[in-house]
């Protein structure tokens, strides 16, 4: 029953496994393993991981970085009968999320445009609305990676204009002017925060807001509309611009989800029960086509509308390649604002004859 205690390297040790470790052995060595196939992996193809970042980090520190740790964490992995290595498995989320989460110097300051939430992580993130006077709909957009508020302002006043729908966008924690420290829960809050918003300040009902996430951002898309259909009030809509199946997949091609891996859109998309849209460029140097696609071929046939494969865009600028071969990017999501709003319709009515069904019942 004497607890055996030893040094591996620094930060690791291991012990006999008592009840309380036998309970988490197998979560530990799940994350364990994730780490030996990764590294495996990064020593394939090192060139490869510098997608991890989504976006174009100057210099190769952190990529040599990353290759590192993995080597010294596979150095670390002993398994001996009756024993557990402990590994401190927030290191493990830190290292991965200082790679995904790429906050770039703040582009805007403290103006009237932008006002502040409190999220249930208690960090205080700005935000804009847009509105318009002719308003059915509401837009809340989560941005991507290297991108802050400052940022996109200006397109989505002609994205308000031209669909004739609110907009609300917000900073992730740590980007921009935001507090705290990005992460995975973190985006999750901030996005919830946002749809509080909407919901309880600017009363707008769930069936009157599409969520539009593009690359990262659709991981906390995909999250909160899930959310709202196991909720049973589904959002109108959801737009889906070069999303990702799951970060770690945006580098291998990994066939099942792997413990610490973030935005797992692949395994909560078929959960949806609004009507999805998926664009994505078919030379996505950033976030391969086949994201895309597989997110596409996920979602339930009876909510699946019509995807935007834009021929020969990459990742950044599927808007500009459009808008110079005519207005399909716009014509699309005007399409499916519209599908959204038959949608919504014939749920209503739905509603209503249920709720009549049940007074007839009790009277």
């Amino acid at each position: 029953g004497e607890e055996t205690k030893g040094s591996l390297t620094s930060g690791f040790t291991f012990s006999s496994a008592t009840e309380a470790e036998k309970k988490n052995q197998s979560r530990r060595k799940q994350e364990l393993e994730t780490m030996q196939t990764l590294y495996r992996a990064a020593k394939r193809r090192p060139h490869s991981v510098k997608s991890l970042l989504l976006t174009n980090v100057p210099g190769l520190k952190r990529l040599n970085t990353f290759v590192s740790d993995w080597a010294d964490y596979a150095k670390a992995l002993h398994w001996r009968r009756n024993t557990t290595l402990l590994l401190p498995a927030a290191h493990m989320g830190n290292t991965v999320s200082a790679l995904v989460f790429q906050p770039p110097s703040a582009t805007y300051g403290y103006t009237r445009r932008y006002f502040f939430l409190v999220t249930a992580m208690h960090n205080r993130i700005p935000a804009f609305f847009i509105p318009c006077d002719k308003a059915e709909y509401t837009v809340l957009f989560s941005h991507g990676n290297a991108e802050d508020l400052g940022m996109i302002y200006d397109w989505f006043r002609e994205v308000s204009r031209r669909l004739q729908a609110n907009v609300m966008s917000y900073d992730y924690s740590g980007y921009g002017i935001s507090e705290g420290e990005p992460s995975e829960e973190a985006c999750f809050a901030d996005i919830e925060a946002a749809f509080a918003y909407l919901v309880n300040v600017k009363k707008i009902s769930p069936s009157k807001i599409i969520l539009y996430g593009r690359s990262l951002g659709s991981g906390p898309t995909t999250h909160l509309a899930v959310k709202q259909s196991s909720l049973e009030q589904p959002v109108a809509g959801l737009i889906l611009q070069s999303p990702v199946l799951s970060m770690f997949r945006v580098v291998f091609n990994f066939r099942y989800t792997l413990p610490g891996d973030l935005f797992c859109n692949i395994d909560i998309i078929e959960q949806v029960r609004s009507p999805v849209t998926v664009i994505h460029g078919t030379r996505d140097e950033v976030v391969p086509f086949w994201h895309g696609e597989g997110l596409f071929e996920m979602c339930p046939q009876e909510w699946r509308c019509k995807p935007l494969w834009v021929t020969d865009a990459g990742h950044n600028n599927i808007e500009a390649y459009l808008s110079t071969f005519g207005d399909d990017f716009f014509q699309h999501l005007i399409e499916f604002v519209h599908v959204c709003h038959v949608t919504a319709t014939i749920r209503a009515a739905e509603a209503a004859e249920q709720k009549a069904l049940m007074t007839g019942k009790t009277v």
